[in-house]
């Protein structure tokens, strides 16, 4: 290779390195730890609660299901948060991370269709978990429940990819779900359950 193609080649490397940096620094506290900002608090108080900076889902005692909406729209976007969760019954918890338009979701906890957990693969609605979008080794990566697991989320273009607890767990690509959508935490209906967030990041890109 000539020395010039070679700079050349070495200042794109740089570049994209950088610009792989910059994204990961504009992650910035999503969740306050104190109250809903950001979040589309209208009927959620009887779902959602904060104690000691961290925000707190449960099922109503009519099992009733919620989505805990942020205000804003996004389309491209990084979020990272601390998670962990409790079912209180054999089926055990069914919840996830809604995003885009018309709607996929990366799912924590048990699929209520397959009975088996699931965490860190994706949902598209019918058919169900895309093979090549589900996280297979996502035992391997997760602490036990009951224990905080920290996932990363990436929604570029038309690909989407998991991280949990620094290891790539899934990716799935897709053009059909390229709506900018806000971001939803869900309470899944017809369980009882109880997942809790922290150090909720987000950065757009």
């Amino acid at each position: 290779m000539k020395p010039r193609s070679l700079l050349l080649a070495f200042s794109l490397c740089l570049a994209a390195a950088v610009s792989g940096v910059a994204a990961e620094a504009k992650l910035q506290p999503f969740f306050n730890g104190k109250d809903l900002t950001n979040f589309k608090a209208e009927g959620a108080a009887t779902f959602w609660r904060i104690e000691n900076g961290v925000l707190i889902g449960e099922n109503d005692a009519a099992k009733k299901g919620h989505m805990l909406w942020t205000e804003k729209e996004y389309k491209d976007f990084v979020i990272e948060f601390d998670v962990r969760w409790k079912g209180t019954t054999e089926r055990g918890v069914d919840t996830g991370i809604e995003m885009r338009k018309p709607g996929i979701q990366l799912q924590l906890g048990i699929s209520g269709s397959l009975k088996v957990d699931m965490s860190g693969s994706f949902y598209v609605g019918k058919p169900g978990y895309p093979e090549i979008g589900r996280a297979k080794e996502a035992k391997t990566l997760m602490k036990p429940e009951g224990e905080w697991n920290t996932f990363k989320i990436q929604a570029k273009g038309n690909t989407f990819t998991c991280w949990i607890n620094g290891k790539k767990a899934s990716e799935y690509t897709d053009e059909k779900f390229s709506g900018a959508a806000p971001i939803g935490l869900q309470i899944h209906p017809g369980v009882v359950m109880k997942c809790e967030y922290r150090n909720v990041k987000l950065a757009e890109l």
